[in-house]
């Protein structure tokens, strides 16, 4: 196994002080990085175990923070925060682009090729980044259909794969298809892959703690989304060893 140190940085965004998780790959040289965004309920192990994987293939990743390094365990408490952040995509780039900021100030990273990839909320902002024209190389995300204002889709500037659980009670078809069609209209390269079975969520491990109605850990497909989520950085954002290592 690759060799990764990690670190946690600090940096303001959304009138809070955020407390993300910056992974990084053994040796000197530049990498390709990656933001890695985490769902409503905030930065856990899981984003951060992520994170780490992706630097043990060789990218910078940060697991970027959405409530001032809080966990929002309970569901009603995370409703009131992700709800209106949700709906104001100005809010949700100002926190993508504070994040952004860190990952491109990291010595090691190469400011031409990030991409995000971004779970619930986290992957909301990583299509809002996209939408505010952000050169990223690939917008990954998962149960993220959200769409945004008119037009501006037509930004963004890369492929954007995005995962969805047939049975997801919070991205159901109707909102498949407002997502996929505003996709199409803009000329985007994107792909929809739909996980028979799955709930919201399927992709994190059980919690001790109670979840929003329509929640469920699918294992096969939870190892079944990483794996598209690698799959579309080395497409997109390929590991080379050429840049000082």
């Amino acid at each position: 196994m690759t060799t990764i140190t990690t670190r946690t940085v600090a940096y303001p965004a959304d009138g809070l002080m955020m407390i993300g998780h910056l992974a990084l790959p053994a040796g000197a040289g530049r990498r390709p990085a990656v933001l890695v965004g985490p769902e409503g309920t905030g930065l856990s192990d899981v984003e951060r175990r992520r994170a780490d994987a992706l630097a043990e293939l060789g990218y910078i990743a940060l697991a970027f923070d959405l409530h001032g390094g809080r966990y929002l365990s309970d569901p009603e408490e995370m409703l009131a925060r992700c709800m209106p952040l949700l709906a104001d995509p100005d809010r949700m780039r100002g926190i993508g682009h504070a994040a952004l900021d860190v990952l491109r100030t990291e010595p090691r990273t190469d400011p031409d090729r990030i991409a995000a990839v971004g779970y619930g909320t986290g992957g909301a902002i990583g299509l809002e980044l996209g939408r505010d024209g952000v050169n990223l190389r690939a917008i990954g995300t998962v149960n993220a259909l959200t769409t945004g204002r008119p037009g501006e889709a037509a930004r963004i500037r890369c492929p954007v794969w995005a995962g969805v659980g047939s049975e997801d009670p919070i991205m159901p078809p109707a909102q498949r298809e407002a997502f996929t069609a505003e996709m199409q209209d803009a000329g985007v390269d994107w792909r929809l892959t739909v996980y028979g079975g799955a709930l919201h969520a399927f992709h994190h491990p059980p919690v001790d703690h109670r979840t929003v109605p329509g929640v469920g850990y699918h294992p096969q497909h939870a190892q079944r989304a990483w794996r598209d989520v690698v799959d579309l950085l080395t497409e997109c954002l390929p590991v080379t060893h050429d840049l000082g290592a």
